[in-house]
């Protein structure tokens, strides 16, 4: 009776309440992983990207300026400046406490004098000026060590991005697993769908004997999983001379990718109105004309749906490109293989590791966000009526 008053079902509310919860776990960790990647080491260290919006108290070793820079003022010989500054901290920043000794960082306040050697003393301000005197001349190449508990304010940088993109490093740098990526997923996604489409289309609407069987093997092959094919499908490429290349990972995601692309678009064919392809064959037009001119057009959002699922599939792929294309010499390496790389070389550097990831999952999410309403037209497609 509820349904009937125009009321929604508890039913509808666990529905909407799962999807709610869906995106929101979703959400997150990408919201994370992109603030993550604006941050410095220090910041990631010391506290979470949900407080990057906000003053964080931090711990920082500071030194003050060489012995080259004192001045003699009388009998005492002086250095001043300021802290902060010098250290390379932002100069909002702001003290709470201090000391000269890794064991009592926070022995003193801001404005107090602690001893500093034998015959020095050094007064620190909240803002980072300090005063360093000492009875005799100071000798050495170093300024004294500070240790200093500080507010710092948010602070975003690119340095990161400069690193991944731009820095040119063999462990560091994503530009060329970039491009390689792409050769590898663009081809990848436009193979099966140019075979996928011809061969769907002669299931749908083409008669010949054994079409039956291969609608059956078509399905029968999607419950196969791909990894009980990578060493044979290997042994045939080394045995035929392709062995590890962009043509060997092409041949692979297509052969794995067309059992989906297929039932999918052969689903949505069969589900087009017969009266406009008979009309046309009345008209005297060949099948290779009906489907460049009236199928193609009419199927485009399976098309563009099966082409996010294998752009997205292609792309995020480290299982495929480490047995068909990663060789020894690292040239053919795509994203997924880079950041596993980083894992291992650079496995304390958190803020590389998030920038990396980040740049890996943009474009992916680009191609979704853009594509999204034909993704879910073309699942639905055919999901009631078929042939």
């Amino acid at each position: 009776m509820a349904n009937v008053a125009g009321k929604k079902s508890s039913l509808v509310w666990a529905v909407h309440l799962s999807v709610a919860l869906l995106v929101v776990l979703w959400l997150l960790p990408t919201a994370g992983l992109f603030i993550s990647s604006f941050r410095t080491s220090d910041q990631i260290a010391t506290s979470g990207w949900w407080s990057s919006l906000f003053s964080q108290e931090q711990n920082l070793v500071l030194r003050t300026a060489a012995p080259s820079t004192q001045q003699q003022e009388g009998n005492l010989w002086v250095i001043e400046g300021n802290v902060l500054s010098e250290g390379g901290a932002s100069a909002e920043a702001e003290i709470s406490t201090w000391g000269t000794s890794s064991r009592a960082i926070s022995e003193y306040e801001p404005g107090a004098t602690a001893p500093m050697g034998d015959n020095g003393r050094v007064t620190v301000q909240a803002n980072g000026d300090y005063r360093l005197e000492s009875d005799v001349e100071m000798t050495g190449s170093r300024g004294d060590r500070i240790f200093v508990t500080a507010e710092l304010p948010p602070k975003f940088t690119l340095d990161n991005y400069e690193t991944v993109l731009f820095s040119g490093s063999t462990t560091d740098s994503m530009a060329k697993a970039f491009f390689n990526t792409l050769t590898v997923t663009i081809p990848a996604t436009v193979i099966p769908i140019v075979i996928a489409a011809f061969a769907a289309y002669a299931l749908a609407w083409m008669e010949f004997p054994g079409r039956a069987l291969l609608i059956a093997a078509v399905v029968a092959l999607l419950v196969v999983p791909l990894q009980l094919a990578l060493i044979p499908l290997l042994r045939l490429h080394l045995s035929i001379g392709i062995g590890k290349g962009y043509l060997g990972v092409w041949l692979a995601h297509t052969g794995f990718g067309l059992p989906l692309a297929i039932y999918l678009l052969r689903n949505y064919m069969v589900g087009l109105p017969r009266d406009i392809i008979e009309c046309a064959k009345v008209d005297g037009a060949t099948d290779f004309q009906i489907f460049t001119r009236i199928i193609l057009p009419l199927s485009f959002p399976a098309l563009a749906s099966f082409a996010i699922f294998q752009f997205l599939w292609t792309w995020n792929d480290l299982l495929v490109a480490k047995v068909f294309l990663i060789d020894a010499t690292g040239e053919t390496t795509v994203m997924t293989n880079q950041i596993v790389e980083l894992l291992g070389t650079r496995g304390g550097n958190w803020e590389i590791l998030a920038t990396a990831a980040f740049v890996s999952i943009a474009v992916p999410l680009l191609v979704f966000f853009f594509m999204q309403r034909y993704l879910v037209r073309g699942l639905l497609a055919g999901s009631v009526k078929g042939g």
